[in-house]
């Protein structure tokens, strides 16, 4: 576990990087990015374990995209918290293909492993979301998400094009369509 992926190696919101549009992903992946998708997977997966988070003090999260480790390439890793476990997403080159109308945000506040502060305001989302890209084997997927796993990918496609969360809180009015969307 000596070179298991630790807070400090991800991408502070200071660092430009995390503003590049990241490329495409060609196949067959290089075998140091399917490592790099390893890492975050147990990164990921450790910091949502409240013991596994303290001894290694991992700040929790549920996806990472690449370029938060400073790799500007189209891939990103979600693991969500199930009843019974984890599901953990794997997906090269995604694209959002079709959404919902409704919209919906955070109700405590969207949060960021490369933010380390608290940023006040509402980031609004799609309620659902169909997200097509490829497995790491290049074969092509399609994931149906909603609410809150529908809201990770949407951030982590953001990273991809060099969007923060926080792009999407209008800065006059920091609680701007409250009422219109749903808080989950």
């Amino acid at each position: 576990m000596t070179d298991m992926l630790k807070t400090k190696d991800i991408l502070d919101e200071k660092d430009k990087r995390l503003r590049l549009v990241s490329k495409e992903v060609t196949f067959p992946m290089e075998k140091e990015d399917i490592d790099h998708i390893n890492e975050m997977i147990e990164y990921l997966t450790n910091s949502q374990i409240e013991e596994e988070a303290e001894k290694y003090d991992l700040r929790p999260g549920m996806g990472m995209a690449a370029i938060q480790l400073g790799i500007p390439k189209r891939y990103l890793t979600i693991v969500h918290e199930v009843e019974d476990g984890f599901d953990t997403y794997v997906i090269v080159n995604p694209k959002i293909i079709s959404n919902s109308v409704e919209k919906i945000y955070v109700e405590e506040g969207e949060g960021c492993l490369s933010v380390n502060r608290e940023v006040d305001g509402i980031v609004p989302r799609f309620a659902r979301v169909t997200v097509e890209g490829y497995d790491t084997d290049g074969n092509q997927i399609r994931i149906r998400a909603r609410e809150e796993l529908a809201i990770a990918f949407q951030h982590e496609i953001d990273h991809l094009n060099g969007v923060m969360f926080y792009d999407h809180i209008d800065p006059k009015d920091p609680f701007k369509g409250q009422n219109e969307y749903r808080a989950i």
